[in-house]
């Protein structure tokens, strides 16, 4: 096989991937992955995932925690969208590791530094900086 052939594919993987574990996460938080306390769901309910935004952002007024967790979700399903389609995918992506890079500077200052590392946050804001370098 062709090696550009094989970038091509690693990158769509990449970002397929990313687009997906995005669209993951927002399932989640409006309980598509079953209900809260279930097995492997982190949230099951947009209250819990709010909660879970208030904990990661100790700082913020309760009325800024709907508004960070909206902005959060739209930005994940519109990044997610972005990187499927693959149009503007420099913008998409460097957005994305930005966003990635701030959910694990949140969690690492608020839970330490092993939340975020079992959950590749780093690795992901990582994969996503990789994309941007590579598109044009």
């Amino acid at each position: 096989m062709e090696q550009k052939n094989v970038k091509k594919g690693i990158l769509v993987f990449v970002r397929y991937a990313l687009a997906i574990a995005f669209l993951s996460a927002v399932a989640d938080r409006f309980g598509f992955w079953g209900a809260p306390g279930e097995g492997n769901v982190a949230w099951g309910s947009w209250s819990n995932f709010l909660d879970y935004t208030a904990l990661l952002n100790p700082w913020a007024p309760k009325i800024l925690v709907s508004f960070l967790g909206s902005v959060t979700t739209l930005l994940e399903v519109v990044f997610a969208i972005g990187l499927i389609i693959g149009m503007r995918t420099k913008i998409f992506a460097l957005g994305s590791a930005v966003l990635l890079l701030v959910f694990a500077l949140s969690m690492t200052f608020t839970l330490g530094i092993k939340s975020p590392l079992d959950y590749s946050v780093f690795s992901a804001s990582g994969a996503a900086l990789l994309l941007f370098l590579h598109y044009d």
